[in-house]
C-alpha cells in the first residue's frame, strides 16, 4: 500500500470506526481515552523490535488475522527508530520504510485489531544494548529528535480513530527521578498534539514500566505497566538476566518468602493497588507488557498466567502478552515441555492459548 492509498484509506475508515471493526467476542468497546482504557487483549508483534543488520522484514498480515479469529484485539509494535531513519541523518525519515507501519495500521483496521505504536529503541534511549550515542534524559538534541520523530508519525496518522490507534512513546524507562521523565513525555506529547491534538498517548511506568508516576497526570495521558513479576518466573534461565541460570526451579505460587510477587495476593498489593490508585485521579491502564521465557516450566507457567489474568480482569485491564510467536509465546516458543498443536505452519501451544482466551 502507498502512502496515497493509505491515507485515503484511513480517511474513509475514520469515519465508521465505532462500526466497521469487529466486535471481539460480541461485545462492543467504548471510545478510548486517555481516563478509561478499553480492556485491549492481544500481544507484541517483534518485526521492528531491534535492528541489528540490513534486515527490515515488513509486519505480517497473518499475524492479525490470527489474532482476530481467536477473539484477540490488540497489537503493540515496540519498534525501533533505527529501521526508519536514515543512518547518516536521524533527523531524515525514510519513506519506505514508514509504509511498513502504514500497512499494519491498515491490516489492524481490516482485522478488527488496535495499534498500539512504541518506540523501543527512541533516540536517546533504550532499556536493551548498545547503548544510544546521546542521552535522551540529559542531552536537549537527543530529546529534540525523539521529539520531531513522533511529531512526524502524529502528522502521518491524524485522523485515524483512537480506536484504532494509539502511541506508547517510550519503553520502559529506567530506575531515574519522576522530574526528569516527566520533563521528556512532556516534550514528547506537546510535539505530538501540536500535529494532533485527539492523539491517544500512553507513557510506560518508571523503572522499567512497574512504577506509576503521579506526575503525569495532568499531561491527559494513559500509562502502561507490566506483568513481570516475579522475575523468577519469568525470566527464568533467561541468558540477559545474569544470574538466572543459577536461580532453583519455579513455583507457583513461588517458594520464596523473600521474593517480590511471590504469591497472587502479593502481586495484587504490590502490582496492582498501587496502579489501582493512579487510575482514580483518572489515568488509564493497560499492561503492556508480560509472559515467562520458554525455561520456566509449563504447568507453573500456566498457573502463574491464571493468577495475573484473573487480577488484569478484575482489575478492568487489558494487556499485551510478550510475544505472539517466539520464546514467550504462543506459536513457536521451544518449550521443551509442550505437546504442541501443528496449526498453519507453526507449534501452536494450545493448553496457554485457552488460559488467554479466557482471561
Amino acid at each position: 500500500m502507498n502512502r496515497r492509498t493509505f491515507i485515503k484509506t484511513a480517511g474513509a475508515a475514520t469515519v465508521l470506526a465505532s462500526t466497521s471493526l469487529p466486535a471481539l467476542a460480541g461485545v462492543a468497546k467504548p471510545e478510548p481515552s486517555a481516563r478509561k482504557l478499553p480492556c485491549w487483549r492481544g500481544f507484541n508483534l517483534l518485526e521492528k523490535f531491534s535492528k541489528w543488520d540490513d534486515q527490515n522484514p515488513p509486519f505480517r498480515e497473518d499475524d492479525f488475522s490470527t489474532m482476530a479469529e481467536w477473539g484477540f484485539d490488540f497489537a503493540r509494535l515496540p519498534m525501533s527508530y533505527l529501521f526508519w531513519t536514515d543512518p547518516q541523518d536521524w533527523m531524515k525519515l525514510r519513506e519506505p520504510d514508514l509504509e511498513h507501519i502504514d500497512q499494519a495500521i491498515e491490516f489492524g483496521r481490516k482485522h478488527g485489531v488496535h495499534v498500539n505504536l512504541n518506540f523501543h529503541r527512541a533516540p536517546g534511549y533504550c532499556v536493551n544494548p548498545p547503548k544510544e550515542p546521546k542521552d535522551l534524559w540529559t542531552d536537549p538534541d537527543a530529546l529534540e529528535v525523539c521529539a520531531f520523530h513522533w511529531e512526524q508519525f502524529a502528522k502521518r496518522y491524524k485522523g485515524i480513530s483512537n480506536a484504532r490507534l494509539s502511541f506508547d512513546l517510550l519503553n520502559e524507562p529506567p530506575d531515574i527521578k519522576e522530574e526528569p521523565y516527566a520533563r521528556v513525555v512532556k516534550r514528547l506529547v506537546e510535539g505530538i498534539r501540536k500535529q494532533d491534538p485527539n492523539r491517544l498517548v500512553i507513557a510506560d511506568g518508571l523503572r522499567w514500566g512497574r512504577e506509576p508516576v503521579p506526575g503525569l497526570v495532568d499531561l491527559g495521558i494513559a500509562q502502561s505497566t507490566r506483568g513481570y513479576e516475579p522475575v523468577q518466573i519469568s525470566h527464568y534461565k533467561a541468558n540477559w538476566m545474569g544470574g538466572s541460570d543459577k536461580w532453583p526451579e519455579p513455583t507457583w505460587p513461588l517458594q520464596d518468602a523473600r521474593a517480590e510477587g511471590a504469591t497472587r495476593e502479593k502481586l495484587r498489593e504490590q502490582r496492582i493497588l498501587p496502579w489501582k490508585k493512579l487510575e482514580e485521579k483518572g489515568v488509564g491502564i493497560h499492561v503492556g507488557e508480560w509472559g515467562a521465557y520458554n525455561k520456566t516450566p509449563h504447568a507453573v507457567v500456566l498457573a502463574w498466567m491464571r493468577d495475573c489474568l484473573a487480577l488484569w480482569k478484575e482489575a478492568g485491564w487489558g494487556w499485551a502478552l510478550w510475544n505472539l510467536r517466539g520464546s514467550f509465546g504462543v506459536m513457536d516458543s521451544e518449550r521443551a515441555d509442550v505437546s504442541y498443536e501443528t496449526w498453519r505452519g507453526h507449534k501452536l501451544d494450545r493448553e496457554m492459548l485457552k488460559i488467554l482466551q479466557a482471561g
